[in-house]
């Protein structure tokens, strides 16, 4: 049976770290930024494009309404938000399908859901997250703490309200996941080696 695992994360929350120690630990392979590479391949948009559309619910036009008729207007934003689902979703089936491995968001854990993944959610306090931020160093300019608080708040809105639009689940739901690892105050590389028992 096909070993697979999905990783929904917190901004912040150092689930992508956890994710690339437990691809260490299992030797399997580990999906992330992959995925918007060959997304970008398959569809001529930018990586960073696409980076801006998976991290947010689609915008959608409200139809033109005359009486009791309703008129959708072609909405191309909405059009390419759909095109980059449908490749991601089959990116993901592929890789999947390929060999063990590790996915880290973009609804892995709701597009593998046959596979029976273990899904994982990663979180951790604000202020563990401001932190974890800071240890990257990735800021440029560096922001003030309550300046990079409103970032990760709408990252983490983004990714919530993406996941809920294509889904139809809550992000973050306890129910919607196999384990619920909270990373503050822990080291990743200690919590991973726990994990590691239960994914074997």
């Amino acid at each position: 049976m096909r070993r697979i695992i999905t990783i929904s994360r917190e901004f912040g929350s150092g689930g992508r770290e956890l994710g690339r120690r437990l691809s260490e630990l299992l030797h399997i392979a580990y999906y992330d930024k992959e995925i918007v590479t060959e997304i970008s391949k398959r569809t001529s948009l930018s990586e960073e494009y696409i980076r801006q559309i998976t991290e947010q619910k689609p915008v959608m036009a409200f139809p033109i309404s005359i009486g009791r008729s309703f008129y959708p207007i072609p909405d191309p934003l909405l059009d390419q938000n759909q095109t980059i689902y449908r490749e991601q979703h089959k990116i993901i089936r592929e890789m999947a399908d390929k060999s063990d491995c590790i996915i880290v968001g973009r609804c892995g854990d709701f597009i593998l859901r046959d596979l029976n993944p273990l899904r994982i959610f990663v979180y951790a306090d604000m202020d563990a997250k401001i932190a974890r931020c800071r240890e990257r160093g990735q800021e440029d300019p560096p922001l003030s703490d309550k300046e990079l608080k409103q970032k990760i708040t709408k990252m983490d809105k983004g990714r919530a309200s993406y996941y809920e639009f294509y889904t139809g689940r809550k992000w973050g739901d306890r129910l919607n996941y196999d384990i619920c690892v909270n990373t503050s105050g822990r080291s990743i590389k200690e919590l991973a080696s726990i994990l590691v028992r239960l994914a074997e």
